[in-house]
């Protein structure tokens, strides 16, 4: 979403029901509808977080999440707080971690302790995880990593 769409609870709202509409649709075609979060889901508008927001207006049928794990962290949010509070609705997660500094930096070099996280996928409905790095030096070598990292952790 751009900075102008994202200004207001209401539009935030609007696009909960959006998301149920495409959800519907999505379970009408046998398959699933899913949202990945950025950063500014977690700014308050008006004292109301926009994540807890998508969150408790969509419908858990139908409106699964993507949690990236490094945005939720580096917006000081835990991401085991949101699986006690809406277990089963994370089936998906991208794995990126955070360097002391704010960067993004392979998985394993950071820290984002996901042992710990990872250890409440049940809880949360984790299946799938997606490492990513937005910027890598080198890509090969990130992936690499950060795979062998994440096979380490949740195999």
């Amino acid at each position: 979403l751009q900075d102008h769409e994202r200004q207001s609870l209401d539009q935030f709202k609007s696009y909960a029901d959006l998301f149920n509409t495409a959800g519907e649709k999505c379970h009408a075609a046998g398959i699933t509808f899913a949202y990945h979060n950025h950063m500014f889901e977690f700014d308050a508008l008006d004292g109301v977080e926009p994540y807890e927001l998508l969150l408790a207006e969509t419908d858990p049928a139908l409106v699964k999440m993507e949690l990236d794990l490094f945005w939720t962290i580096k917006a000081g949010r835990d991401p085991i707080a949101y699986f006690k509070r809406f277990p089963g609705r994370f089936p998906l997660c991208h794995v990126k971690d955070l360097a002391a500094n704010g960067d993004m930096v392979n998985v394993g070099r950071g820290t984002i302790d996901f042992g710990r996280i990872f250890a409440k996928s049940n809880l949360a409905g984790l299946k799938h995880y997606f490492v990513e790095h937005d910027q890598p030096a080198d890509p090969r070598v990130s992936a690499y990593e950060s795979a062998e990292t994440l096979k380490k952790l949740t195999f």
